[in-house]
C-alpha cells in the first residue's frame, strides 16, 4: 500500500468517478483503475461499487477511508512543514452548522493566503454531516454547539466517533428576524409573543432528532414551523414570511446584511439547554495543522469581539 493509492482513493471517492479523478489526477483511467484494484487485493477487500453512474464506497471502503483520510492527512502535514521549498498547494477544509460567523473567519483565513495557492474547502450541513466529515477526515474541523439538552446525545456521539469537542463561546438565546418584523424593536420577547409568528429551523435529514437540531430550545412546542436548507432562504422567509429563529445572538451583519436584527429572547428557569456553548471538534489525539489553528484563532478573535 503507497500514499499515492491512499490519494488516489481518497480522490476517486470525493469525486465519485472515475473518469471526472483521471482528469483531476491527470492519471490515464485504466492505470487509475488498476491502482485500486491492486490495493483492494492486497487488503482483501472491495473498495468501491462500480456501476454506468459512477462509484460508491462499500461498508468496507468507508471504514478503510475513515482510517486512510487521516493518515494522507498527517502525510500532507508532515509534507508540508518538512518539503523542499515548502511551495505545495496548501489544503483545509471545515464544515459548520449554518453560522455566519463560520464563514466570515474562513474569508479572514483565505486573505493571510491571497499570494499562495491553495485548496480550501468550508461546507455548511447538518449536525450528523458536520461529524460525519471531521471523522472521516474529509474535513479537519467541525463547528457547532452543545448545550444541557444536546450534551449527553453529542458527547457520546464524539467518544464513538473520536472526536473531541473544545469550547469557544457561551451565549444565550438570541430571537433573529427582519428588522421590519413587528417584534423587531422590543428589548426582549416572550415564547408567548412569538405564537402568531412561524419559527424556521434547518433541516436536518431523515434523523429528526431533537438533538441535532441547529437551533437552542428545539423541543419547545412551535404552533407554526418552516423547515429549510440555507441561510439565504431562511433570510428570505424572514422578510417574506415574518419568520424567526432562536440563535446565539452572534450574526455577521457583513455576510448577512443590515436587514436583520438579534433580540435577547427570555427564558426560563425550566427551559433545558436555553445557554449555547459554541465550540469545533477534531479528531482525538490528532494535531491542527497551521491551517487549522489559524482558522481557530480567527475564531477566537471574531466570537470574543462579538460578546464584548
Amino acid at each position: 500500500m503507497t500514499i499515492q493509492q491512499i490519494y488516489y482513493v481518497i480522490t476517486i471517492a470525493d469525486i465519485g468517478s472515475l473518469n471526472k479523478a483521471s482528469e483531476v489526477l491527470y492519471v490515464a483511467q485504466p492505470s487509475l483503475t488498476s491502482a485500486v484494484q491492486e490495493l483492494e487485493r492486497e487488503l482483501g477487500i472491495t473498495i468501491f461499487y462500480r456501476s454506468g453512474r459512477g462509484v460508491t464506497l462499500t461498508n468496507e471502503g468507508e471504514d478503510f477511508l475513515s482510517y486512510a483520510r487521516p493518515l494522507y492527512q498527517q502525510y500532507a502535514q508532515l509534507t508540508e512543514r518538512y518539503g523542499k521549498g515548502g511551495t505545495r498547494k496548501k489544503k483545509f477544509g471545515v464544515s459548520a452548522q449554518h453560522y455566519s460567523f463560520a464563514v466570515k473567519c474562513f474569508a479572514e483565513l483565505m486573505k493571510q493566503y491571497s499570494t499562495a495557492e491553495y485548496e480550501f474547502a468550508i461546507r455548511e450541513t447538518k449536525t450528523l454531516e458536520v461529524i460525519d466529515d471531521v471523522h472521516t477526515g474529509k474535513s479537519e474541523l467541525g463547528v457547532l454547539f452543545l448545550s444541557d439538552f444536546n450534551r449527553k446525545a453529542l458527547e457520546k456521539l464524539f467518544r464513538t466517533q473520536k472526536l473531541s469537542f473544545q469550547k469557544l463561546v457561551e451565549c444565550d438565546a438570541f430571537v433573529y428576524m427582519w428588522k421590519g418584523h413587528p417584534l423587531a424593536k422590543c428589548a426582549s420577547i416572550r415564547f408567548e409573543q412569538l405564537a402568531d409568528y412561524p419559527c424556521m429551523s434547518f433541516e436536518q435529514g431523515g434523523t429528526g432528532s431533537f438533538y441535532f437540531a441547529e437551533e437552542i430550545l428545539s423541543t419547545f412546542d412551535y404552533p407554526r414551523t418552516i423547515r429549510v436548507n440555507d441561510r439565504a432562504t431562511m433570510l428570505n422567509l424572514m422578510v417574506g414570511a415574518g419568520g424567526y429563529t432562536l440563535c446565539s445572538g452572534i450574526i455577521c451583519e457583513e455576510l448577512n446584511g443590515s436587514d436583520y436584527v438579534a433580540v435577547p429572547f427570555e427564558t426560563q428557569e425550566t427551559d433545558v439547554g436555553a445557554r449555547m456553548e459554541i465550540g469545533y471538534i477534531t479528531r482525538r489525539n490528532l494535531p491542527l495543522s497551521e491551517l487549522a489553528q489559524q482558522y481557530v484563532r480567527e475564531l477566537q478573535r471574531y466570537l470574543t469581539a462579538q460578546k464584548k
